[in-house]
This record gives C-alpha cells, structure tokens and sequence, in this order.
C-alpha cells in the first residue's frame, strides 16, 4: 500500500513540475501552442508526425501578428523571434549579450568536439575566430578551387563514362562528392568515394552525420537532463569515428611537420597560423555571391596557440557541416532544376559562355562573375536552407522592450535560449511574395535591393555567422558548372513530384530519395 501512495505521489510531484515547466512563457506574457508534455513542440517530429522543417514553419505561422512567440525544445523553454529588427538587434547591436550556441554536445563529455569553433564559447570563441577567420577569405578560396575542381571533374569522368540518360539519387550522389572535397581540402587526402564506394573515409562519414533512432534519443537525453548525461559522458558518437578522424589528422600533421610537405589546404593554413605566418591583409578577389556572410570578427595578431586536437577539432566540425548540410544545398539546387527547366536553360547558356570565355579551362574568377549561377544558389538557399534555424544563448541578462500592443517588457537571464526560424522567415509571403515558386529573379540586380534585411539568413547573422560560407559556395558552384556544362537534368519515372520530406529523418532529405535523370547535352 505504501508503495502504491509513493508512487503516486511521485507522480503528482513530476506533474507539478512539468506544468511549472510548461508555463514558462504564459508567466511571462508569451503566446505559446498547446504542449504535450516531455516532448513539446518537438512532438510531432518525435513521433514522426512532421518534419522539423515543417515543424518550424507551422510554429511559426500560429502568431502571425507577434514579434517572438514561446516553444519548447522537449522541456527547455526557447523563444522564438519572427521580427527582422529584433533579430538584428539580438544577432549584431546586442550581440555581446548573445555570443554563445547552446552545446551541441554537453561540456565534458568529448574534448575534441568541445573544442571546435561551433562549440567554443566566450573568448575562447573570440579567439579562435579571429585566428581562423583569415582561413576563409576569398583569396584563400582561390587558391583552394584547384583542389575542388579536381573533384568535380572526377565525377564527370565518372557520369560520362555512361551513354544515353542515367538515373542517379542526388542525395547519395552530392554525399560522395562533398566527402571526396573535405577529404582533400581539410584533411589532406585523397578519396574517390564515386569509384570505390565503400572506402573507408565515406562509410565513417557517413555513419557520423547519419541521424539514428538512437543518436536522436542521445539528444532527447541531453535535452531532458544535460548534467547527468555529462556526468554519465553519454557520447554522441561512438570513439572508433572520433578517433578514425583525429588520428587522421595528427598523423598529417606529423608527416607535414616532418618532411615539410606543403599543399594548399585547410591543413596548410591552420599550420600557418600556428606559426604565425598568416597574412592579415589579402589582396581584393571577386567574392562568392549574394549569400556569402561578412567576417565582423577581425583578424589580430595571434595570443591563440593553436594545438593539434584544435586543429583536429576544426577539421573534424567543417567535415561534419560540409559532408551533410552542403550536400543537401546541392541536392535541392539539382532537384529544382530539374523540374524548372527553363531556369536550368538559361543557367546553361551562361555556363556555356562562360567557357568559351575562360577558352574551355573554368577559373576562379569566370566562376564567381557568374550572375545568374549565384541567382540559383541564393534561390535555393532561400527556399531550402539547410540549416532550419539557429540558436543563441543569452549569456547577459536582457530585456526586449515592449513595441506592439499589449506586448508586455520580457527579461531573459543567462541561459535562456532564442531561436531564429530561417526557414520559415525565408517562406514568409510578407517578405518573399509567392514563396514556395522557386524563383531566381528575386536575387537579380533589379530585385535584390527589395529584400528586407535580415530576412536571408542562410548561413547565419552577425559575427557568429557560419565561417563556411564561401567554401560551401563555391563547392557548390563548381559541381553544378560541370554537370550543367555536360548534362541537362531530366524528369524520369522516379522523380518525385511535389517533394515530400521525409518524417523518418532528423535531417532534410526526400521521402523517397531524391532521383533525376542525367542526359548527355548534345554540344
């Protein structure tokens, strides 16, 4: 009997609790939706019911009057801002009040995935940014475009060893391709994961950015009790992927410090940095594009010194982010392509003449004056970002100011959490008229000024954006130069019309696989 009227009581106390935690936001005068409790608004998605893409976009169509709106990440209250001035203000004119990401991993349980720039937060932030920043700048990008486009014509050996129109699935296509680009670009290797597709270096790949039942179930565990899951040092991913990578990268770095072995990659540079050696000041070279972010962390005078597991800890993040999230830019661009071909004509002729240009070898500089290319990626970019949102941690207190009626002061205290919905402001009518047509002209030279800032935020705002950015860019626009240059994209029996994302995956991919056609362009 007694065990009976503890049990019960035990469940009365945890009830108590979970209301507590799920009146968050309407103590504090916040609209937010009906919660189903331990899950919130993460719900659906738990149970399959939706997407996270949709799930973001139904979040945020419920209060379409406010400026922010409460949810739930399982049980951690979060805000939600809508308002592009707010953002701003959070992400740029308040931004030392919200440097940090909220751990993807909680502290103490890995070292090396601590210590990336994702991870890092404060001055350890501030100061591995400014040391890497100068890793990315458009001239470095130059001088890494050989390396891409190695690759790239790699996989068109490969596409027109074929004859007559292939079916191919774009997702596992873009995966191949992307590995094979970090595998040469950060880690100094060579893959060719389109020949040979079970190396080693892909299927590890692979295995760390594929979303299981049970790595989900490790971020319902991180979310619900982020201390005990540190305390117990529940990993994310197992030690035989994380130490594949890092022994990949020390020995690298042994060879090259040994036989003094030079090559123009991440590697090099972040070698270079730690010796100091960086150049601070590059010579002006045509930048990547209408979506590339600005860098607002300036380069200093290194104090940072740089160790091998930071170097591990870099290349294994940019592997993690570019092997996944730049693959599904490219799978999207291929697929919206397909089914517009007339944007896709149009995107041909000025491949074409821009090879005859360049006299039939694609440099740099042809590649980045490319208007209408940069037109698509920032359309596809726009309608299909493949980072839904992003997050900031308040780490000062701060207090949003009432503007709207009825809008009441609201004080958020350190820790709290503030996401910003990219894509649903990037599909929000008010800014982007008709947003579900996938329509370039709206980044055309006319129509670009018309877009209400802060409203495209792809790859981030303000000094936390993504550093990436212009390496994912002209990653991508390389490989669609090529395919383009020597195939239309074409509808086949397997072609998914409309798409469906899948509810199955944590990531954005399609319900059925991504499959279209590649028919040799009669040139």
């Amino acid at each position: 009997m007694m065990l009976i009227i503890f049990g019960i009581a035990l469940l009365l106390l945890v009830y108590i609790k979970l209301r507590k935690t799920y009146n968050f936001w309407i103590e504090r005068g916040v609209k937010q939706r009906k919660q189903i409790y331990l899950l919130g608004d993460n719900a659906g998605v738990f149970l399959q019911r939706e997407t996270f893409f949709d799930m973001m976009q139904n979040l945020y169509n419920t209060y379409p009057e406010e400026r922010y709106m409460g949810m739930y990440q399982m049980t951690l209250p979060t805000l939600v801002i809508r308002d592009p001035d707010l953002i701003k203000q959070i992400t740029v004119k308040e931004f030392d009040h919200f440097v940090d990401h909220r751990p993807f991993i909680p502290d103490g349980v890995d070292p090396i995935w601590s210590k990336n720039l994702f991870a890092l937060k404060g001055n350890e932030w501030r100061n591995m940014r400014a040391t890497l920043s100068p890793s990315f700048t458009s001239s470095k990008m130059r001088a890494i475009f050989n390396l891409i486009s190695i690759c790239a014509h790699e996989y068109m050996d490969y596409f027109t060893k074929t004859q007559g129109t292939q079916t191919v699935e774009l997702k596992d296509t873009f995966t191949r391709y992307t590995n094979d680009v970090i595998a040469s670009t950060a880690f100094g290797l060579k893959s060719d994961s389109i020949n040979e597709k079970d190396n080693e270096f892909y299927l590890n790949g692979k295995e760390i950015t594929t979303f299981t039942f049970w790595k989900n179930m490790r971020f319902f565990l991180y979310t619900l009790t982020p201390r005990l899951s540190a305390a117990l040092k529940i990993k994310l991913f197992p030690d035989h992927l994380t130490n594949f990578f890092k022994n990949i990268i020390m020995s690298t770095i042994k060879a090259r410090e040994e036989q003094g072995i030079v090559r123009p990659d991440m590697i090099h540079l972040l070698l270079e940095a730690r010796k100091g050696k960086k150049k601070f000041e590059d010579p002006p070279v045509l930048d990547t594009g209408f979506s590339t972010v600005e860098e607002t962390i300036k380069p200093v005078q290194q104090t940072y010194q740089i160790t091998d597991t930071d170097i591990a800890a870099q290349a294994l993040i940019f592997f993690f982010a570019g092997f996944e999230t730049v693959s599904i830019a490219m799978c999207f661009m291929g697929y919206e392509l397909t089914v517009n071909p007339d944007i896709q004509e149009r995107l041909q002729k000025e491949i074409d003449e821009t090879i005859e240009s360049c006299e039939g070898t694609l440099t740099y500089e042809a590649l980045m004056k490319m208007k209408y290319m940069d037109m698509v990626v920032s359309e596809t970019l726009r309608k299909w970002p493949p980072a839904v949102g992003s997050d900031r941690v308040c780490n000062e207190t701060f207090t949003i100011e009432p503007k709207n009626p009825g809008e009441k002061a609201i004080t958020l205290q350190k820790g709290d959490i503030i996401w910003f919905p990219t894509n649903a402001i990037q599909r929000d009518p008010k800014y982007y008229p008709n947003p579900d047509k996938f329509d370039p002209e709206r980044f055309s030279d006319e129509n670009k000024h018309n877009i209400k800032p802060y409203t495209y935020l792809p790859f981030g705002l303000g000094p936390r954006n993504c550093i990436g950015s212009r390496f994912a860019l002209l990653e991508l626009k390389t490989i669609f130069f090529h395919l383009l240059r020597n195939f239309d994209l074409v509808v086949t029996e397997k072609t998914q019309i409309p798409l469906k994302l899948s509810k199955k995956s944590f990531n954005m991919i399609a319900e059925n696989g991504m499959w279209i056609g590649l028919k040799p362009r009669c040139l």
